[in-house]
């Protein structure tokens, strides 16, 4: 993917090329690198979600949104939100971080996102770094449920099995597709003893066994 490809997908098109060049720079490549972008990037993303949870959710107690935002700003769905459209091809990394597969781990995607993050807010100000956030955080808004707490749907799975006294959920890969920089996974998640069969896909293995796990839950009623 170009850089005007992820300009694209994050849908912010930067004044600044040199602030872009910033983001995407890993601490081991050169000496010029993301790491104040992310810490400014990780502030702002912070408050543009909990005032988007404030907004969304007007009866949920301070606690609650506290646990739900913690839930959408951990590093494992800001790496899913990276994968999605390919940040991690377009990382400068050094020679070990290249070796050793670093522009798919995700402490370098998460990371590199918040700068990212930053990158628009310094280059755009606040309201564009708002709407660079919100489109890509929409999806997991819009499936976010406060019943749950900020759990994500296979904990919430799992406790409403363990209460009950059942099994955990079996979850098995069905099949991948796609090409390696853009593969979707199909899994499967599986209750016996409820007679549930669900289906998830997603950009990764995790993200489809988050789906697969949220269908399970409307199955038995509790989502």
């Amino acid at each position: 993917m170009s850089l005007p490809s992820i300009e694209r997908a994050i849908g912010y098109v930067f004044g600044s090329r040199s602030i872009l060049d910033q983001a995407l720079t890993h601490r081991s490549f050169s000496a010029s690198h993301n790491e104040r972008l992310e810490f400014l990037g990780d502030s702002v993303l912070n408050c543009v979600i909990a005032q988007a949870l404030y907004e969304r959710f007007s009866e949920v107690r301070e606690g609650d949104l506290s646990r739900l935002r913690a839930n959408l700003v951990r590093q494992e769905t800001l790496a899913e939100i990276a994968q999605q459209f390919g940040l991690g091809e377009q990382l400068r990394l050094g020679e070990g971080e290249l070796k050793s597969g670093g522009f798919r781990r995700p402490s370098i995607l998460a990371d590199a996102l918040e700068a990212m993050f930053g990158a628009v807010f310094v280059d755009g100000g606040f309201e564009q770094a708002r709407k660079t956030i919100l489109r890509l955080f929409g999806p997991f808004l819009a499936n976010l449920d406060p019943r749950h707490s900020g759990k994500d749907a296979k904990t919430a799975l799992q406790e409403f099995l363990q209460g009950r006294r059942l099994a955990l959920p079996q979850y098995q890969l069905r099949a991948t597709h796609g090409e390696a920089h853009a593969q979707e996974f199909e899994v499967e998640c599986l209750i016996p003893e409820l007679g549930i069969s669900t289906v998830g896909r997603g950009s990764s293995r995790r993200a489809a066994e988050q789906e697969a796990a949220r269908r399970a839950l409307e199955q038995t009623g509790e989502k």
